[in-house]
């Protein structure tokens, strides 16, 4: 199972900005669910709140009412995609140094880290968390002598290598930014006269915000007094924005790099139905994964779309979990499948991926149990092969069961009839990308990196595979 990475929300002089904030990680949930944080400015004093959990869990009217007081705020919600699970990484950042009091919030995975950690912990810098983003806090820090602030974050993002969308609270500043190679998302809206900066538009649709467009790959713009100033990062790189995001991670009613992903993710559907065409009763998704593109599939074969697998909306993250030799419980408990519709039923599932294709496994095995005719798979995006190192929880080819298995070896371990991805052709034009000028990372699929991964990750990248077993 695949793990979401971060989201961001930042807004600027809005009198209940903490509350504004709160919808607004809302909204991103999906984004991560280890944890949650809010900081907000009130032109003298700096306050946060940080938790473990959901976001609903981790404030209370208390926190958004009376404590975090200011018109300007950044929050931020996290998985770890670098640095472990615990309350001291959860974010924003906040530091304080001379005059200025600092929050980060961090979207993204550096390549260089340990490098950089190693050289500022020689030059004298101590580090309180093991987080990627503590990092350009030490970064800014040192360059603030002799210069203004915007350009020691330019300076500070000079050094670094690899993903990042960032939203920086200093003082009366917010400042949004995004790497110059584009791999996260990050969005510009307005809130009547305030501005407002997101991983992804459903933020400002909750808060009834209006869409003004997406940063540029490299640029930082700076608000302050209700100014905004744009600058530039660096000269322009190849842009390489993370097509997971379209596939898997961006919610469907949201505008991710300029694409409304509802809309792609039926495309990826009819270019699988088109590449791989089935005789079947009907197509259906493993809620929720999979569903649009279902739509697509079923809306260019003809086929019949049903729901034939029921999810459970009540499962939270704190059910007990399964001893080993119930292993299969939390898979079952989290999908359940209508019977009458499997019996004797020739069926096309379609996923948006398989990475370790364990639980797709067991869901296979139950439709089998239930007296499926035949089972066929189409996946909506090509085999994961290739770990990724800009945030994503492909760490390795050891958990990557396309890394050295065929397709028709996958499908027999899975318990198919067949099973087809979908072409790195397909999904490009999927995206309305062009397949000679990609504007994309499809590094996980072909391991064309666009930033050489450091040695321990290269060394990670050589790991043996999945080894399938019947």
């Amino acid at each position: 199972m695949k793990k979401e990475y971060c989201g961001l929300f930042g807004i600027y002089g809005h009198p209940e900005a903490a509350r504004m904030a709160y919808f607004g990680l809302y909204a991103q949930q999906h984004r991560g669910q280890e944890s949650a944080g809010i900081v907000t400015w009130d032109g003298a004093n700096i306050r946060e709140q940080r938790g473990m959990g959901l976001v609903a869990d981790v404030f209370n009217e208390r926190h958004l009412g009376k404590e975090l007081k200011g018109s300007i705020a950044v929050g931020h919600v996290r998985y770890s995609t670098a640095g472990a699970s615990l309350l001291r990484n959860a974010q924003p950042f906040l530091v304080r140094f001379g005059d200025l009091r600092m929050a980060i919030a961090h979207n993204g995975n550096l390549v260089n880290i340990q490098q950089l950690r190693d050289e500022l912990e020689h030059q004298g810098s101590i580090f309180q968390t093991t987080i990627d983003s503590e990092v350009f806090v030490h970064l800014i820090a040192k360059n603030l002598n002799g210069g203004t602030l915007e350009q020691a974050v330019i300076k500070a993002c000079a050094k670094v290598k690899g993903s990042y969308s960032l939203i920086i609270l200093v003082n009366n500043k917010l400042i949004a930014l995004r790497d110059p190679h584009g791999f996260r998302p990050l969005v510009m809206g307005r809130l009547a006269d305030h501005y407002v900066f997101a991983s992804e538009t459903c933020a400002f649709d909750l808060l009834e915000a209006e869409y003004m467009r997406s940063l540029e790959p490299g640029e930082m713009i700076v608000v302050e007094d209700k100014c905004m100033q744009s600058y530039r990062l660096s000269e322009s790189k190849p842009t390489t924005q993370c097509i997971f995001e379209q596939v898997y991670f961006a919610r469907p009613d949201s505008i991710v790099f300029g694409e409304q992903v509802y809309t792609l993710r039926k495309q990826m559907g009819v270019h699988l139905a088109k590449e791989a065409p089935v005789e079947a009763d009907y197509c259906m998704p493993f809620p929720d994964s999979g569903v649009y593109a279902t739509v697509g599939f079923a809306q260019q074969s003809g086929l019949p779309f049903e729901m034939a697998m029921i999810r459970n909306h009540y499962v939270g993250r704190t059910f007990i979990q399964p001893s080993q030799d119930m292993r299969d419980f939390s898979v079952r408990v989290k999908l359940n499948p209508v019977r009458d519709m499997i019996k004797n039923k020739r069926i096309v599932i379609v996923e948006d991926s398989i990475v370790r294709g364990t639980t797709i496994r067991t869901r296979v095995k139950k439709l089998r149990e239930l007296g499926a005719r035949e089972i066929h798979m189409r996946v909506s995006c090509p085999p994961i092969r290739h770990p990724c190192f800009y945030g994503i929880d492909f760490s390795s080819k050891g958990e990557l069961i396309a890394a050295n298995n065929s397709v028709s070896d996958i499908a027999r371990f899975i318990g198919l009839d067949s099973l087809h991805y979908l072409s790195i052709e397909g999904l490009l034009e999927s995206v309305n990308a062009k397949p000679e000028t990609p504007k994309h990372c499809l590094a996980c699929f072909n391991g064309d990196y666009p930033i050489a991964p450091c040695a321990e990750g290269q060394k990670m990248c050589l790991e043996d595979s999945v080894a399938l077993s019947w």
